[in-house]
């Protein structure tokens, strides 16, 4: 593995927790990758996600395309998002780093973060936003600008554009493996952790697809109904942090512990939550041919083998949930506009490519993959320095 360009970590006078920043490599002087806290966050784990950012930009690259992709970085910040004290520690450690967001790093939300607080915090330490470093880029700032702001302000349902697209970009990723298995999408029954924004919107496009969602995790356990979850009761009865207020369901449903969700009785399992909730021991429970990976590195690499041998497939991460750090590329450069129908079959038709690409590598190599992705991002890597120069 290379040395990430920087890695840092701070402490906040204040509370003494402390947050992070690992930037993998720059394209084009430039890094991108979201901000997230959480507690137990740890430089080690922000520097993972740095590096498959690096891998999620070269991923998408498209030589035809306005968006040429970033580097790859990460922030982090070790607390509890509900902590009182959590935006106070949000607004330094951004006043910290607010050197190397005007410069290089382009940031969102991220595990724990709506972009409305990051935007709000931002704002606070004098930035002109999370990912101004990416402006000089622009052909037409403040074209650009505005046209991402207008797909912002899109809303589908009741629900903002920004927090669909991801969800959307998973969801056709498991539609793509179903289509290559030549497995129907009725009757094929879904598990999903978590309900925030990507957990919630893959929910919300897989049932729309005709696919059975079984069983959904919070933070307060695992909800189910063998015959089926009514997705857009629960999507109505969540919070802002993606729990599920279960006065507001309809009587009957089975309520389990929060680790029931592995052992689920269905094809598909979407962890859509935190980092490392699939371990060595969770896998042996696990009876679902593919596991998707909608939240950033959820099953660690030693489950991932274990499961590889039994013959699950893990559709990772750094294909799967790559869609919203896509699309707001997209929006920004102008391949797509502010309007959901467009960013929506964009979104679709570029991560069902991407995930047939993965799954035909992966096949011919006789590797998993997350090796293929990593082979495919390791062949795009040099063409971008060819034409964009060096990387650090």
């Amino acid at each position: 593995m290379t040395v990430p360009l920087l890695s840092l970590t701070w402490t906040d006078h204040v509370t003494g927790r402390r947050g992070f920043l690992v930037v993998d490599r720059l394209v084009r002087g430039v890094a991108s990758g979201g901000l997230r806290m959480r507690p137990g966050c740890t430089l080690e784990e922000v520097t993972g996600l740095a590096r498959g950012m690096t891998v999620k930009e070269a991923l998408h690259y498209d030589p035809e395309a306005r968006y040429v992709p970033l580097g790859g970085a990460k922030g982090g910040i070790d607390c509890d998002p509900r902590d009182p004290a959590a935006y106070g520690l949000l607004v330094r450690y951004l006043r910290a780093v607010r050197p190397y967001i005007e410069a290089f790093w382009t940031t969102g939300e991220d595990l724990g973060l709506t972009q409305d607080l990051v935007d709000r915090a931002a704002a606070e330490v004098g930035l002109v936003s999370s990912i101004q470093a990416v402006y000089p880029l622009l052909d037409d700032e403040a074209a650009a600008r505005r046209r991402l702001a207008d797909a912002f302000a899109v809303e589908v349902d009741g629900i903002g554009l920004g927090e669909l697209v991801g969800g959307c970009g998973v969801a056709e990723s498991v539609l793509a493996a179903l289509d290559r298995a030549g497995v129907p999408y009725a009757g094929t029954r879904v598990a999903v952790q978590g309900l925030g924004t990507m957990g919630g919107a893959t929910a919300r496009f897989l049932a729309r697809a005709g696919l059975t969602v079984v069983a959904v995790a919070d933070v307060r356990g695992t909800i189910a109904d063998p015959a089926g979850l009514d997705v857009d009761e629960l999507l109505a009865a969540r919070d802002a942090y993606g729990t599920v207020d279960r006065s507001a369901l309809r009587p009957g449903l089975l309520e389990l512990p929060g680790d029931a969700w592995p052992a689920t009785d269905a094809e598909v399992l979407v962890p859509a939550a935190v980092s490392y909730a699939i371990g060595a021991a969770d896998q042996e429970r696990i009876t679902a041919r593919w596991i998707v990976e909608a939240a950033n590195m959820p099953v660690v690499p030693e489950a991932e083998a274990l499961l590889t041998a039994r013959g699950v497939t893990v559709l990772p991460d750094v294909v799967v949930n790559s869609g919203t750090n896509a699309w707001w590329w997209w929006t920004l450069f102008g391949d797509i506009g502010a309007d959901a129908q467009e960013a929506f079959a964009y979104t679709r038709r570029s991560m069902r490519a991407l995930t047939d690409l993965v799954l035909a590598r992966a096949e011919a190599d006789g590797s998993t993959p997350r090796a293929a992705a990593h082979a495919l991002a390791g062949d795009r890597l040099p063409l971008l320095t060819e034409r964009f120069g060096s990387y650090r």
